[in-house]
């Protein structure tokens, strides 16, 4: 197994070379979520003026992460698909789909 911890760290070549040698590539994507999600909760209690307890916290990254990576490993088993392209396409689709619900906003 091989989590990528920075961005973009691997070359195609190398992503070539784990998927002939069936090596599971935890994406750059998935790694870092951990980082940005946290960040995102401490923008919202700044927001509120309010704090969450760092059980609440742990909680909320452990959902979050879990559901992320579960959706990600479904997509990419489903549809014969790398990790990496699994995760992009969870994205997009999250991302078109919320786009869609709230309409054209300013």
């Amino acid at each position: 197994m091989v989590a990528e911890g920075a961005n973009g760290p691997t070359s195609l070549e190398a992503d070539k070379i784990m998927r002939e040698r069936d090596i599971f590539v935890l994406p750059d994507i998935l790694g870092n979520a951990g980082g940005v999600s946290v960040s995102y909760f401490e923008w919202v209690q700044n927001t509120q003026e309010y704090a969450w307890s760092l059980e609440e916290v742990n909680n909320r990254l452990h959902k979050i992460i879990v559901e992320a990576f579960q959706r990600t490993l479904i997509r990419s088993q489903r549809d014969n698909i790398d990790m990496r392209t699994a995760a992009l396409i969870e994205g997009i689709s999250r991302v078109a789909e919320a786009k869609l619900l709230r309409g054209v906003f300013p």
